[in-house]
């Protein structure tokens, strides 16, 4: 018999259950289960926003929204549309119920348990077919399932059900791989770090100035230096890839931040005779408060276990 089993809502930032439905079966097959959505709940943010997990008898769906994330369990006969529907639902109603200030700031698990009374209502109705009402809704979820299927998770990529693995990378358009870059969320944006991030793109600005001078310079003059040109092109280079680094997520980001710096340092160095001592100062001063706002600003950390 195809049904949904249970639910759950979980925010994504750190995996903390915000509610979930009150279910009785404790076969083996729903503890397996119930410790792939645990596994799951913590990779959330490196997750694409609508992904199915396949366990033999039993699928897992979820969709992530807003910070949040609706997971269900259901069996593996269960229609893919019926299920992407129902999560629709949930998490239409969620967004409604409870503002996004409430489930930043929610601290303990399961502080929304409430919301269990409608997830029930929502799975009775969606277990019996005959009574759904949402002819409009299903094809308009089959058209968008087809145009972006939901990106399949195999087991094997989870690991163990009795620990975690790390989810390969790897480029996710439709139903291609994950990206874990791009999904990782860093910490929100500080002052300090948006004032670092404006020093650093006048910083990018004045060397490419005095980068397109120098190459005026240099046609009017035979004997320049071209090697002046690359230095403050590679001091541009530099700071803008500063930035990117503040804004984006991307492996080894703080060994590439200090060796970003160190290449701010050589090129100021290098064109020691072409500024004075308060300009060198000032830019390698923004690339240190560049680096050290880097450093600060890391990826959201994650709760260790909240019994999902």
């Amino acid at each position: 018999m195809s049904m949904i089993l249970s639910a759950s809502v979980v925010r994504v930032r750190d995996g903390l259950p915000l509610s979930a439905s009150t279910d009785c079966d404790q076969s083996t097959g729903m503890q397996e289960c119930r410790k792939y959505f645990k596994m799951l709940s913590k990779k959330l943010s490196q997750l694409p926003d609508r992904c199915t997990l396949k366990t033999g008898q039993y699928n897992i769906n979820f969709i992530s929204s807003l910070g949040v994330s609706y997971m269900m369990l259901c069996t593996e006969n269960y229609p893919n549309v019926l299920a992407f529907c129902f999560l629709d639902e949930l998490q239409k109603e969620f967004i409604t119920t409870y503002n996004m200030m409430k489930t930043n700031t929610a601290i303990r698990p399961y502080c929304f348990i409430e919301f269990d009374n409608f997830i029930q209502r929502t799975k009775q109705r969606y277990n019996n077919t005959r009574s759904l009402s949402t002819k409009m809704n299903l094809a308009d979820m089959q058209t968008e399932i087809k145009l972006r299927p939901p990106y399949q998770i195999s087991v094997s990529e989870l690991g163990s059900a009795n620990g975690f693995s790390h989810v390969p990378v790897g480029e996710y358009k439709g139903t291609g791989k994950i990206s874990a870059a791009p999904h990782q969320r860093l910490e929100p944006v500080t002052l300090p770090g948006i004032v670092s991030f404006v020093l650093s793109l006048l910083c990018g600005a004045l060397n490419l100035i005095r980068g397109f001078h120098a190459i005026e310079s240099l046609l009017q003059n035979e004997g320049e230096d071209f090697s002046y040109v690359i230095a403050f092109f590679l001091g541009t280079a530099a700071c803008l890839y500063q930035c990117y680094l503040f804004v984006y997520y991307t492996g080894w980001r703080n060994a590439k931040s200090f060796l970003t710096f160190g290449l701010i340092c050589l090129c100021n160095m290098y064109l020691y005779e072409l500024r004075n001592l308060w300009q060198l100062f000032f830019h390698v001063t923004v690339g240190a408060f560049s680096t050290l706002q880097i450093r600060l600003r890391q990826p959201q950390g994650k709760s260790p276990d909240y019994n999902v």
